[in-house]
Formats: structure tokens, sequence, C-alpha cells
């Protein structure tokens, strides 16, 4: 963070320049860190091929209390390279003045900058800082939150509750400036950027307003795909799903590292197990193996890279899950059957039918662990759940030795970087 990225964003005056700093998808839609997708659940490795990576990517697994970041490391550094293109989008152009001409492409170029930062700082306050709890989110540490390209501004850390205020400022204020339809899924837009509140409200546990901007989003964009029959799946292929399916509202993805790619991440067993033989994504999202184990294959990137961006698949479950907690039974399994129906072979699919609010939640939660396994959510899912008393406990095995993660443990938060520590004298995070 001590020097331009780019020497191109010293002054750029014009919006075809500021959209182009928007538009480098290499740098802001590839890119999203995933030292939580490492640490996750959903996949396990054998000992020989934990081996095999390279020194944080094994402590990242085992859950170390340190040493899970080097100098300059990408996971750190990658999401604060989009915030600091934001902040440059966000500080030229209120140097431009607004016309009638330019009204629109004016809006659009700050709403996609608002949305940008909002999305890295959700990413950074997942994995750096304490799951959202209401009582104790003003007074916990939270992230840095950048909102100005000088670089002699040194970072600090703002609370829980002022860098998820940040977040959710910054997604609401893009709302009204965004498009309802993208030029490409690439960019935000207006149905993207209320599928990102909704999520965020939902990392929070705040379940009507998670409802409110799934329904926001949903009303501008609902399409699903029919897993026994669309152009947009290739059941033969070795990655099924083709990029930019109907789904997919907003796109971005890991550039996945080595451990997490389906020739190495077998999928856990238990998970394994929860599909039935009807249904379509036991076929489609995995690869057998031939000895016993399955990879991962159903990443909506149409490839190696595991997808991270808003889709309607995560939506239609949001809402499901929100409704369910707040006591509106009928409506979350509707939206689940809606999704469900969609992914069982034709005239199989038994409608879910729950009456009491227990029950409801808990089939949501194995659904949203089904559909949305390898997308970055479980980490955040594992963080609200335990505030939520599910005591959810991680466990791994290599060769002979144990490794546990516990439910209340302070790896959950991980360590931020030691160079940024110095550099900063930030207080680091308890391990």
């Amino acid at each position: 963070m001590d020097e331009k990225p780019f020497s191109s964003l010293d002054i750029p005056d014009k919006l075809p320049e500021l959209q182009g700093l928007m538009d480098k998808y290499n740098t802001l839609n590839i890119n999203d860190p995933c030292p939580d997708e490492i640490s996750a659940d959903d996949y396990y490795l054998t000992f020989t091929d934990w081996s095999s990576q390279i020194e944080q990517h094994r402590r990242l697994y085992t859950w170390e209390k340190d040493n899970l970041f080097t100098n300059q490391s990408f996971d750190w550094s990658a999401p604060y390279t989009s915030i600091y293109y934001a902040n440059t989008v966000l500080e030229a152009i209120e140097k431009i003045p607004v016309t009638p001409v330019n009204t629109i492409e004016w809006n659009n170029i700050k709403g996609q900058a608002l949305f940008w930062r909002a999305k890295n700082l959700m990413q950074v306050a997942t994995i750096w800082a304490a799951a959202y709890n209401k009582s104790t989110a003003v007074t916990e540490q939270g992230i840095p939150v950048r909102l100005t390209t000088d670089f002699n501004s040194i970072s600090s850390r703002a609370t829980i509750e002022q860098s998820y205020q940040r977040i959710i400022n910054d997604l609401k204020s893009s709302l009204p400036l965004l498009p309802i339809t993208p030029k490409h899924v690439m960019r935000p837009s207006r149905p993207g950027a209320a599928g990102f509140l909704a999520r965020t409200y939902l990392s929070m546990r705040m379940y009507d307003s998670c409802l409110k901007y799934a329904d926001i989003s949903l009303s501008y964009y609902s399409t699903l795909i029919n897993y026994n029959s669309s152009a947009f799946i290739n059941p033969s292929g070795n990655f099924p799903f083709i990029q930019y399916n109907p789904e997919v509202i907003f796109y971005s993805i890991v550039n996945t590292p080595s451990i997490l790619l389906n020739s190495r991440a077998k999928i856990d067993s238990g998970l394994y197990q929860l599909y039935e033989s009807n249904d379509l994504r036991k076929s489609l999202f995995f690869r057998n193996n031939n000895n016993g184990s399955f990879g991962y294959k159903g990443s909506y990137s149409g490839g190696n890279g595991l997808f991270t961006g808003i889709s309607t698949d995560e939506l239609f479950l949001m809402r499901a899950e929100a409704n369910a907690r707040l006591g509106k039974i009928p409506e979350a399994m509707n939206d689940l059957n809606t999704l469900m129906i969609t992914r069982w072979k034709t005239g199989t699919f038994i409608p879910f039918s729950v009456l009491d609010q227990t029950s409801a939640i808990n089939t949501i939660l194995t659904e949203r662990r089904k559909e949305l396994l390898m997308r970055n959510l479980r980490w955040m899912d594992i963080k609200r759940l335990n505030k939520e008393g599910f005591n959810i406990n991680l466990k791994r095995k290599l060769n002979d030795q144990l490794y546990t993660l516990e439910s209340n443990s302070l790896k959950f938060v991980f360590p931020i970087p030691d160079d940024i520590i110095a550099l900063t004298g930030m207080q680091q995070n308890p391990r």
C-alpha cells in the first residue's frame, strides 16, 4: 500500500478513463482472496497433496496460529488494491461536472466504485474480523477502512460496527446509481448491489434486512436454469456450467490456488453423501476420482476458478432462510422448492413440507451447504452460525495427526500480515 499500483492512476480526469479503471477485470473480478476457503471444511487433502503445497497454505489448512501470510501477501493486497481503484474513481469523479448528457454514465461509474469498495471491505471483514455481534460490535476491532488514495494517511482499525456500516452505506449509496441491467455481469448492477447487501446482512444475522434486499434483488432478476436441460450446461464436460450462465447476476472468482484445484481438494465425504441419487447436482458438481473420493467441478466460473459472485440460486436461499428465521414458513418453503425443483431429475422431486421453524431453518441450511459449496461462503456461514449456537467444530486428519478448530476458537479470525502490523502499528488479532 506504499506505492501506486499503476502510474496511469495519476490523473484520471475523464469519464471513459474512470470506466476503464472499473473495467480492470484482471484486478477486480478474478483475484478474490481465499484463505477462508482454504481453511473451510467442504474439502480435505491427502497427506501427500498437503505436503506438496506452499507453507502458508499448509498452515492455513491446519489452522495454525501464525506464519499464515507472507510479507506483501496477495490475500491482503488484492482487496486493498481494488479499494484503491475505487477510491481513485470516487475522488476523481467529483471533479467532473454532471451534465444532462453525462448524468447516467457519471452515476453508473460512481455506483460501480462504491460497490467495489464495499465488496472488498466485506471480503476483508469476513477474513480478518470476528463475526458481527450486535452487542459487542461497537467495541470489537474491525478492519482498516481506507477511504482515500493518500498514502500518507496511516491505516487504523475501525470497530466492527464502523466497518459494516461503511460496507452497508456504500452499497446502499450505489443502488440508485447503478443500472438494473449492466452491459456485462462483470460490471456491478442494481440487483448485484442488492444481492451483496442481502449477503452482508445475512452475515450480520439481521434477517429482516437480508429479506428486504434479497427480495429487491430478485424483483429485478430471478432467472433460474433447469439442471435437467439447459444450453448453459454440458453434463459431460470437465466443468459442466458455461461461464456467465443466466443465474449469474455479478461475476467474480478466486484465481484458484493449487491447494483448491479439484485434482487435489477432495470433497468431504459426509457432504457428498447428503446428495440423493435423483439430485442432478450429484453428477454436475462432482467428478469421480475412481478411488473412493470426489473432486468439485460445479463452479459457475466455467473452469477452475471458484465463483464468488452473486447468483439467483444464492438469493433464493438467502430469502428462504430469512423468511424461515422470521417465522414465515410457507414463504420460506416456496422459495426453497422453487429452487430445488430445478435441481432434481424431472418428476422425482418431492417438495419440502415442514411446519415448524427449527425444521425449516435446518432444511434450508442443509440445502444451502449443498448448493453453495466452494463459493467462499462456508467460512462466513460457520462464523455466523456459531454465533447462533450451532457449535460447528472443524476436524482434519493428516496421517495420524488430528487437527481441531473449536467453535469458539480465536483462530476463526486470521492474523493480519506481520508487515502490515509493522508498517501501521495496528493491533494484531489475538490468536
